[in-house]
């Protein structure tokens, strides 16, 4: 039962804690855009950004 004195309010804190860290993501605009993450582990590009950027040169290197 002594116990219970000391866990209750370690348990209180450890809420508090949670639910402030939470309110400051959501004020932060931590979830504001949930649906680009996902998208772009899903839809990769297949090459690297070097040969993007070599091909958009203009150069028509980067072409057969």
């Amino acid at each position: 039962m002594d116990s219970l004195y000391f866990l209750i309010p370690i348990a209180i804190i450890f809420v508090a804690t949670a639910v402030k860290l939470f309110f400051w993501a959501v004020n932060n605009g931590q979830y504001d855009d949930l649906e680009t993450e996902g998208r772009r582990i899903l839809f990769d590009d297949d090459e690297p950004a070097e040969a993007r950027r070599e091909d958009s040169d203009g150069d028509g290197a980067g072409e057969c």
